[in-house]
């Protein structure tokens, strides 16, 4: 698993310096190509085939999941067409409901898998950019208000979904089942206290909180480094999403302004729900802690994004520089 994840971060870095060098003018030129690309590569984990497993594709020893690859590019999508539809994204047919119809796409490809946690994060990411194009407020209530009975519908028709909803509730009284998970990690943070119990002398990993490693491996990170430790790791992260806000901000033109945004929207937003889940103010939803999660596809995406961020911000230097 170590050496998977470390394989997995120098891949990582590798395309954050490649993002990085390469003009996001040129990556936002073929947005359409990359969007169809993810969708297709994520519409064959639904297909009966030897390589496929689940919501993976394996490469020999290693797997990648196609919809987080498809969350980067949805960024660029969204950024590129935003931009390209300028005041007309004020419109409901020409600025709203095409972006709308891409989305019903991704979520009949997510929720096949199934995957609603990541149909979240692409929901939660078009409305923002949308909202932060300049889109009618009043549009964009309404596909709130018009998603949450869908999202409803989507948890009710699925029992495990429904069993976490329940347990969200009142997790003590499902602490042997559904319930479970969430009582483990409140004891794992709790446990922690202040300073933490030290470096590697997590409990909760030895078998009693499942997915430690992944989805609750910020429990652990409170278990082992206490209050304190957290704080810094989610200051970290704050950091790095009001940077991004920044770059958004002194951009050369709105592309750069809408994909730094994207980006720093959905690391910031992974991270809050994800945190949420491990204290139990939120019900569990499958996504992942960045950069700390194991899972290199996770990984590999989010250095990629950063990548694309240092582009927009090495651009928006320059620009400053000339002027």
């Amino acid at each position: 698993m170590l050496a998977k994840q470390v394989i997995a971060a120098l891949v990582g870095i590798v395309l954050l310096i490649g993002f990085a060098r390469f003009d996001y003018h040129r990556l936002a030129a073929i947005n359409d190509v990359l969007l169809v690309g993810a969708i297709g590569l994520t519409a064959i984990t639904l297909l009966p085939i030897g390589f496929v497993d689940g919501r993976w594709i394996s490469l020999g020893p290693f797997a990648f999941q196609p919809t987080e690859c498809l969350k980067l590019t949805l960024i660029v999508y969204l950024a590129a067409a935003i931009a390209r539809k300028g005041e007309r994204v004020r419109s409901f047919g020409h600025g709203v409901l095409p972006f709308l119809a891409v989305l019903a796409v991704l979520g009949a490809l997510v929720l096949n898998q199934p995957d609603l946690g990541m149909l979240l994060i692409y929901a939660a990411l078009t409305v923002a950019m949308l909202f932060f194009g300049g889109a009618n407020l009043w549009h964009l209530a309404g596909i709130v208000g018009a998603g949450l009975p869908l999202v409803a519908l989507a948890i009710r028709l699925a029992p495990y979904r429904f069993a976490r909803i329940l347990s969200f509730l009142d997790p003590r009284a499902y602490s042997t089942s559904s319930g479970y998970q969430t009582m483990q990690s409140l004891i794992a943070v709790g446990s922690g206290g202040l300073l933490g119990r030290g470096l590697g002398a997590s409990r909760a990993k030895l078998f009693y909180l499942p997915q430690a490693h992944n989805d609750f491996i910020l429990s652990i990170v409170a278990e082992e480094t206490g209050l304190v430790g957290t704080l810094v790791i989610l200051g970290l992260i704050g950091l790095l999403v009001w940077r991004a806000f920044v770059i958004s901000e002194r951009a050369p033109d709105r592309l750069g302004q809408l994909l730094a945004f994207g980006i720093g929207f959905t690391i910031g937003f992974q991270a809050l729900v994800n945190a949420g889940v491990v204290v139990g103010i939120l019900p569990v939803t499958g996504m992942t802690f960045p950069f700390l999660s194991n899972g290199g596809s996770s990984l590999i995406v989010t250095l990629a994004m950063v990548g694309v961020l240092l582009n927009v911000s090495r651009h928006g230097d320059q620009e400053g520089v000339a002027q």
